[in-house]
Order: C-alpha cells, then structure tokens, then sequence
C-alpha cells in the first residue's frame, strides 16, 4: 500500500519505529492530488511549501489535513468557494487550525464545498462541482463534498468539514468514509464562516473510526472565544473504542424508515443491525414523531440565520467590488446589489431571500418563531428517547449518491438531508459510517445519533460495528490510480 492510502494511527506507527518521514507521506498525498484531482476537483488549493517537519516529535502528528474552504487559515485565501470572497486572505487562524497546528499537523490542501454550505451535492461552488471517487458521474454529496471526496480518493488522510444539516455526514455516506459531526458546542466555531451560528459544528472526516476518534479529540475543547462553546471536559475518545457493546440499547425510529427509502439502503441497514445483535447490543423500536417537520423546520431557521450572517457581504470590507458600469456616480445601494448579484451564486440568492422573507416585518412570528418552537419540541423527542436509549441507529441517507445536475429541483435536494438535520436542530452528536454498497458499487452510509456530549458512546458502536465488517476498508476505483 501506498502512504497516502493508510490510516492516520497505522502512519504514526510507521514513523514512531522511523519507516518513513512526514515529508515522504505529504509527497505521497501531493503526488495523489496531481494524479487526480483533475477528475475529482475535490481540493481547490494546495500549499506545496507548507513546513513539514524532519522528524516527529514527542506528542506530535505530522501528519497532512485538508480543511474545508470556510475554515480560516491565516495567510492563506478562504472563499467559502465562492466568487464573493475571492481574494480574502484571513489575518487569523480558526481555532480548529490553532489546534491542529498545535498538534503538529500540516494543513495540506483547502477542500472543495457548495458556494458558503449551501447545498448537498457540491455542485453550487465557483470552482465547479466535486466528483464522487466511486462514480465521476456521480455528487460526492455536500456541502462537505470536498474533503469526503478527497479522503475517499485517498488525496487526504483526513480531513475536517462543517455539519449545518448534514453537511459532514451525508457526503460521508455517498463517499464510503467516516464523518462525524460533534455535538453543538464541542468544537469552536471560531474562524468558521458561518452559516447558520445555532446549527454549523465542525468535524473530522477519516478513513475509518480509530482516525475519527483521533481527530476529534484534537479539535474539541471550550474556547473562551466562541460564545457558544461549552466549557466541559474532552474524554480521550480512543480509550471508548476498547469497549463492547454487549448490555447497549439502541434504537430504532419507525420516521426513518419511510417511503422515499432506497430498498438497498434500507437492507444495508437492517443488516447492521444485526451485525450489532450479534455483538450482544439490544435493540428497540422507538419514535421521534416531530421529525416529519423537521425539513421544514430546518429551512425557516437556517435560511433566516445564513440571511443575517451573509448580510456583511457587501464589497466594501473584503472579497469582490462590483460598480455597476452605467456610471461611476452610482449610489453605494448600487454597488451593493452589484456586487451580491455577481458575487453570490443562485442556491445562495435563493436562500437569502428565504430567510429574508421569513424574519420580515408580519412573518417573523408565523415563520422563525414558530420554527423555534417546532424545533424545541424536535429536541425533546430526542431527550424522552435517551431516557431509555443509548444511542439511535438510522440510514444516513434515503438514497446513494445520485448523478451530477439529476436534481434541478431545490426542493428534491433538499430532501436529501431527511435522515440528518433533525440532529443538528436537536444539537447532539451524529456520525456516518460506511455499512455496504448498491448494486451499482455505491457506498451507503449508517447514521449513529448519541445524547449530548457522548460522543464515546457513538464512537464505541461505531467502532464495533466497523471491527465487524470491512466496508471501510474498500477502496475507491480512482484512487488505485
């Protein structure tokens, strides 16, 4: 096996016994990437004079990142992929690069994304659309699209991405890989660009559930400079992956399993239960019944936050100016509407004034406030279930990766993150493992949703199930390339 091929852990092992260097492993992935990643257009930037170190240091992981294009990265351009930020070069570090730094690791390559996380298959990005590894006539899925895509091609070992609604996790099941998306306040939202602030959490996305556990635990703690990150302790999530899930209850919600269900994705599901039947784990028919609003629900709070936060860009601090060109007299308002009229894509204009409309002088009432409501009770569906549940387990996704342009309609998109926003809404922790293929050879992905703060228990199915199986361990066709 080639370096860029293995596992984050197997690597530190190869350089703790010196088999091989930092150096020889970024050469590896860089040399993947320009085989590559013209087909796939899963990395949008790579620094080729990054500093890597000689050799490794005690506690150290010089290992190489790629890091989703709305993380900011000092020095280095930050566009969110889209044409409104070209140019913006970010005078501080987000605090999940400080930490990676810290650790030792290199940010390597920034990942393609749809244009500011808006969109589940990757193709609403200026530098154009992400191919999936297992098909290039296929979505990679989104908005994470990118660093899913390239960990799958094995042009990352790892790498993080950014969750609103399913944004980790959802790519994660189209591309066959492992994306986990913490709970809300685990991990610094500092430097992120935001999104949605109530929804947005930043996670690892990894070859297999042992890298996972790894990553997580360098990226999550309390930062004094996000307002929403929770001051509580961060467990070494590797030591939950020695446990067994014998005595475990999980369940199972009857709203998952709907029409709309790929029949494949629903066997592939039903299969993993029984692999962790077998490994003692006990299972039990629940119900979230507020999940049908959760669609809904999600695209009121959502848009309305992404309308608040995107208001800032306007042409005047940072990225593109616009000055419409009928006169050098135009009003300031004119340059505005200029310059948000090229710079913004249509997923994103659309989506602005979605929330516009909802946060609108006689609507904010009938639509934000009673998203917020709606939300709560979503929320307390789940806290009645983890009275008696340990976790749930649901598909990741209601299909596989469908083709590129196959969804014209907005609203059949975004249906796509059925199975995944209600977690986001609820704030608790979620992941997606890889649980079996279609007939077609494209991955399908098992949702695993935790209480609050106990990711180790996530973690610890999913890695049971993994040891179980050896879905993870397939390799994408291109990436043997």
């Amino acid at each position: 096996m080639r370096l860029n091929e293995l596992t984050a852990h197997k690597l530190l092992v190869l350089l703790k016994d010196k088999k091989t260097t930092p150096k020889d492993i970024c050469t590896a992935v860089l040399n993947q990437i320009k085989k590559v990643n013209d087909q796939i257009k899963a990395i949008v930037r790579v620094d080729e004079n990054v500093a890597v170190p000689e050799t490794i240091s005690d506690g150290q992981i010089p290992l190489p990142v790629a890091i989703k294009d709305n993380m900011c990265i000092k020095g280095k351009e930050t566009t969110c992929c889209s044409k409104i930020l070209k140019g913006f070069v970010p005078p501080y570090n987000a605090t999940v690069v400080t930490k990676l730094k810290d650790a030792g690791l290199i940010p390597f390559g920034q990942a393609n994304m749809d244009e500011f996380a808006f969109g589940s298959s990757t193709e609403n990005s200026c530098y154009g659309p992400t191919h999936n590894p297992w098909d290039l006539d296929c979505v990679p899925g989104g908005s994470s699209g990118g660093s899913t895509a390239a960990v799958a091609a094995r042009e990352a070992i790892w790498a993080l991405g950014s969750d609103t609604g399913g944004s980790i996790r959802q790519p994660a099941s189209f591309c066959g890989v492992v994306g986990v998306k913490p709970t809300y306040g685990r991990v610094s939202r500092y430097g992120l660009i935001a999104f949605a602030s109530s929804l947005d959490q930043i996670g690892p996305i990894t070859q297999d559930v042992a890298d996972a556990a790894l990553l997580l635990k360098i990226i999550a703690g309390y930062d004094e400079m996000d307002s929403t990150s929770v001051d509580t302790p961060v467990p070494d999530y590797s030591k939950a992956l020695q446990k067994d899930v014998k005595g475990l209850k999980i369940g199972v919600p009857e709203e998952f399993f709907i029409e709309g269900l790929d029949p494949q994705v629903k066997a592939a599901t039903l299969e993993a239960i029984e692999v962790l039947k077998k490994q003692g784990a006990t299972f039990l028919d629940i119900s979230l019944p507020h999940t049908k609003y959760s669609i809904a629900t999600y695209y009121i709070i959502a848009t309305a936050e992404a309308s608040s936060n995107l208001a800032r860009y306007d042409g005047v601090q940072s990225g593109l100016r616009s000055i419409p060109e009928k006169s050098r007299k135009s009003s300031l308002v004119d340059m505005f509407e200029e310059t948000r009229d090229n710079g913004f894509g249509n997923e994103v204009k659309r989506r602005v004034m979605l929330g516009t409309y909802a946060l609108s002088s006689g609507y904010y009432d009938a639509y934000y406030l009673r998203g917020q409501k709606v939300r709560t009770l979503i929320k307390n569906d789940f806290d009645k279930v983890f009275e008696e549940c340990d976790a749930i387990l649901t598909p990741t996704s209601p299909t596989t990766a469908f083709k590129i342009g196959e969804k014209s309609d907005p609203l059949s998109m975004y249906l796509s993150d059925i199975f995944t926003i209600s977690a986001n809404l609820s704030g608790i922790p979620a992941m997606s493992i890889p649980c079996g293929f279609s007939k077609e050879g494209l991955p399908i992905g098992l949702q695993i949703m935790a209480k609050p703060f106990d990711e180790e228990m996530m973690l610890r199915i999913a890695f049971n199930y993994e040891q179980n199986t050896d879905w993870h361990k397939q390799l994408a066709p291109i990436a043997n390339i």
